[in-house]
This record gives C-alpha cells, sequence and structure tokens, in this order.
C-alpha cells in the first residue's frame, strides 16, 4: 500500500542555467592562430626580399622561392613552434629556427626572463604594502578637496602605467576610492573613471612600460628607450586631457547630480568625507620601499634611453660615454637584483623573500608564455617562408602614401588585433616582425610603429569588455557597462583624433 508521499506529484525539474559565453584566454586565441598560420602556409606561396648588411628587408627585391620543405618538417615545426618561440635559434645561412642550430638568438627567452624578473620585483614591492598605503594615504589626505584627489590619483595611476603598466592592480582600489568619491558629493563613474581611465592613460602612453614598449621593441628589434621623447610628450598630454575630462564630469554631477550617468545607490548620498577611516601612517620602510622604486625605475630610464639621439635629435649621433644602452638581460638583472634588496630592506628574511619571488614569476608566467606562443606562429611563418610574402602584400597597400599616413593606418589596422588579441604582450609578438620591416619601407622610425601599436592597444583595453580591468572594474563599482559606454565614447573619440596627430608628426619629425 503506498503512501501519501507516494503519490505526490515529483517536482519539476529546473531547465538548466544557459551557459554564458566566455573569452578565451589569450593562450587559447593564440594556440588557435598558431594552427591557422600554420594551415594557411600550405596556401600561401614562399618568398622572400634581399638583405641589407643589417638584415633588414630591402625593397623592391621581392621575389618567389621554392621550398624545400616536407610535409613532416612543417608538422615537426608545429610541434616544436612554443620551443621555437622561447628559445629557437636562426642558423645564419639559411635563416631557418630551430632550437638545435647554431647561429643568432631568434626566440624570446630574453624577454621571457625579463617579464619574470619584473614580476618578481612588482611583486616583493606590494607585499611589502608600501604601494597601497601610499596610495591610500595620498587618497585620504586630499578628501575634502575633490578635484585635487581626481588629479592627485590619476597622476599616480598614470605614472605608475607608463613606467610598469599598472593595470590589473587598480582593481583593489575601488573599496577605497568609491567612498570617498561619494563622500565628496560626487558619483560612482567618478570613482571609475578615476581608476579606469588613470591607468590606462598610462598604458596607453607607455614609455618605458615593459608590458608593452619594453616587449614591442624588442619584437621590432630597437632599444626600449628609442622614441622616448614622442611617447613622453604623448603621456603629458593626454593624461591631462583624461584628467579634465573627469574632472569636468565629475563637477557637473557635483552641482546637479541629474546629471549622473551612472545614477546613485542607497546609501550613496549617506557618505561623509570626514567619517571616511583614515589609512595608517607610512611607516620609515614603507618610505625607504618607495624611495627605491623611485630609484629603479628612474636607473631603468637612464639605462635604455639613446642620449645622445634624444638631447641632438640625430639618431645617427655617436653615443655618450655615460650612456648605457642596456638590453633586456640587463634589464632581467637589474629587477631581480632590485626585488632582492627591496626584500632585503623590508627584512623578509631568506624563506618569505625567496617564496615571494618565486610567487611573483609564477603570477607572471602568463604573459610570458603568451610571447612564447606569438613568437612561434613567427617561427613557423619565417621557417615556410611566408613572411616576406605577408609583408610584400602589405606593402602594396602602403606604398606611395606619405610617412604621416602609414603611422595613422598602423594605429588603425591594430585596433580590430587588440580586439581579437587582448593581451598586449602576445600582440605585440605577433604584430612588430611584420610592421617594423614595413616602417623602413615607408622612412617611418621602427619607434614610430611601435608608439603607434601601443596607442591602439591602450585605446581599446580603456572600453573592450575582453579585459578584466574594465569589466571587472565596472562591476566593483556597482555600474552598468552600457552606462559606461556613455561616460567615456567622447573621450574615446578625441584621444584618438591626438593619437593619430601625434603618430602623424612623430614619423614626419623623425
Amino acid at each position: 500500500m503506498s503512501s501519501a508521499a507516494d503519490t505526490k506529484p515529483a517536482p519539476e525539474e529546473e531547465p538548466p542555467a544557459e551557459k554564458k559565453f566566455t573569452f578565451p584566454s589569450a593562450l587559447t586565441i593564440l594556440a588557435v592562430v598558431t594552427l591557422a598560420v600554420w594551415a594557411l602556409a600550405f596556401l600561401i606561396p614562399p618568398g622572400a626580399y634581399d638583405r641589407n648588411e643589417d638584415g633588414a628587408p630591402v625593397q623592391g627585391t621581392y621575389h618567389r622561392v621554392d621550398s624545400d620543405q616536407s610535409f613532416v618538417d612543417r608538422l615537426n615545426d608545429l610541434f616544436l613552434a612554443p620551443v621555437n618561440g622561447l628559445y629557437g635559434v636562426q642558423d645564419a645561412k639559411t635563416g631557418e629556427v630551430g632550437p638545435d642550430l647554431a647561429g643568432e638568438l631568434y626566440g624570446s627567452a630574453g624577454v621571457f626572463l625579463f617579464v619574470l624578473a619584473i614580476g618578481a620585483f612588482i611583486t616583493v614591492v606590494f607585499a611589502t604594502g608600501a604601494l597601497d598605503r601610499g596610495i591610500g594615504r595620498l587618497a585620504h589626505r586630499l578628501r575634502d578637496r575633490g578635484a585635487l584627489l581626481i588629479v592627485g590619483v590619476m597622476l599616480v595611476f598614470a605614472l605608475l602605467g607608463t613606467v610598469e603598466g599598472f593595470a590589473e592592480e587598480t582593481l583593489g582600489f575601488y573599496g577605497l576610492v568609491i567612498p570617498l568619491m561619494l563622500a565628496l558629493g560626487y558619483d560612482r563613474m567618478v570613482a571609475t573613471g578615476t581608476i579606469i581611465l588613470g591607468a590606462g592613460i598610462g598604458v596607453l602612453c607607455s614609455t618605458v612600460n615593459p608590458f608593452a614598449t619594453g616587449v614591442a621593441s624588442s619584437a621590432a628589434d630597437i632599444s626600449l628607450g628609442d622614441g622616448i621623447v614622442l611617447r613622453a610628450i604623448m603621456w603629458v598630454v593626454l593624461t591631462a586631457v583624461t584628467i579634465a575630462y573627469v574632472v569636468r564630469y565629475a563637477n557637473r554631477v557635483r552641482r546637479n547630480p541629474d546629471l549622473s550617468l551612472s545614477g546613485f545607490l542607497p546609501g550613496d548620498r549617506e557618505h561623509n568625507a570626514a567619517d571616511t577611516a583614515e589609512p595608517p601612517e607610512l611607516t620609515r620602510l614603507h618610505q625607504i620601499v618607495l624611495v627605491l622604486v623611485g630609484l629603479v625605475f628612474a636607473f631603468m630610464i637612464f639605462s635604455v634611453v639613446p642620449w645622445s639621439s634624444a638631447l641632438t635629435g640625430d639618431a645617427d649621433a655617436t653615443p655618450y660615454g655615460f650612456e648605457l644602452g642596456w638590453p633586456f638581460p640587463h634589464l632581467a638583472a637589474l629587477f631581480l637584483v632590485a626585488a632582492v634588496l627591496v626584500g632585503a630592506v623590508a627584512r623578509f628574511g631568506e624563506q618569505r623573500l625567496s617564496a615571494t619571488i618565486i610567487q611573483g614569476a609564477a603570477e607572471f608566467i602568463s604573459p610570458a608564455l603568451v610571447i612564447v606562443l606569438a613568437r612561434g606562429v613567427t617561427v613557423i611563418m619565417n621557417n615556410s617562408q611566408i613572411t616576406d610574402t605577408v609583408l610584400h602584400s602589405i606593402e602594396g597597400v602602403v606604398s606611395g602614401t606619405s610617412s604621416a599616413l602609414f603611422a595613422v593606418f598602423v594605429f588603425l589596422v591594430n585596433l580590430p588585433l587588440a580586439f581579437l588579441i587582448p593581451s598586449t604582450s602576445g600582440h605585440a609578438t605577433l604584430a612588430m616582425p611584420i610592421l617594423a620591416p614595413l616602417a623602413d619601407f615607408a622612412g617611418v622610425s621602427r619607434a614610430v610603429v611601435v608608439t603607434a601599436w601601443q596607442a591602439a592597444s591602450g585605446w581599446m583595453n580603456l572600453w573592450v569588455p575582453t579585459t578584466a580591468v574594465t569589466i571587472g572594474g565596472v562591476a566593483l563599482a556597482k555600474i552598468g557597462y552600457d552606462r559606461y559606454l556613455r561616460f567615456v565614447w567622447p573621450l574615446l573619440a578625441v584621444l584618438s583624433v591626438l593619437i593619430c596627430g601625434f603618430v602623424a608628426l612623430g614619423a614626419v619629425w623623425t
């Protein structure tokens, strides 16, 4: 005999939750790109340019060549692509790249170690708490001066962005900046703009940012300091424009809250600047660490800038005796030593310092691997001898254009690439082997191409939803992404015009 419970209708099953589309990671995108390029290499005819004494292609000398690669050779290139991307060596006679050949290093081992080294340094610095507390103290000290607070925080973020790619680290500051902005009569959009645009404009105008300028300069086979004057001027002008834009919006909202694009959540209007908790004072140790960080980045800038060219305006000027001209292996060593020095000053002890350095290198292994995979793609193109064919096809598009128009073309063509490959390191490693020689044909400095490329990448990363900095920032601020786009699009339009003007002038100037 069945019980009443047995006769109850079975509960309806809830429909399975729909899976939201997640944009693939940079590693996955580059893996797909590797397979696609490998397959296309069967269809694109091999060709080559004659090379000058510096190894650069000579315009007008492109010709078809016969490839002696078998299908097994091509499979081997695909299999070894990541390995060759790290430490592949290019044979001086044949131009082939492989891990067991004799010749010049073609892989990105130097940049790979550089990224891990600066990751270790940045992690050690953050572990001391000096940077977080310093920014917190600045924000609190300016809590009753709204415009100065916006200017101060954005300037610090922009400076950190231009020298070390400060971006994802900003996600930890929303809990501090939002209450301060609300207490001063602003809205959540002001806080969001202060953080995202402050760091973002710094990255867009990177001067020595290792993850943008550094990787791109290495891929373009130029010094990290080449083009630094143009990038520094861009940083000053574009940072000033961006800060003025945010301050103007903030003043409008403060005068008339109804003009807020983000609106106000319950309790937002009840904040008071006097009630915000004061961060702890900077200790003597924190002050020393901040000074050390400033000195390390100042020395890095000094060590890479070609001072004779920068001061005289002559690209072929004889280097001064004090110029160092450090390449990436030296910079990697600098940041490893600096990481140990900061850890020793902070009295981490051997165990904690070692663990923090390892942790920092581990946290930065993702961008380092992206560089390796992207370089592996160029190895496949090199060994199948299609790189010059692709270069020749683009040469036909830009031939006859002025140097200024070519620089603008580089900016525009990299916009969709920056969307497809949100990793700046991977984008740079993939694009520069084509764009840098193209600059030679157009009579434009490769440094201008690096500047135009990083401006395109930085401009896209101010708004695209595929970046954690943007989509994570609006989520933490509890504002709609559509509202953020309404806020930022006029600034994006102004910045795009200014960028095109700067790269065009840079192409003519250099």
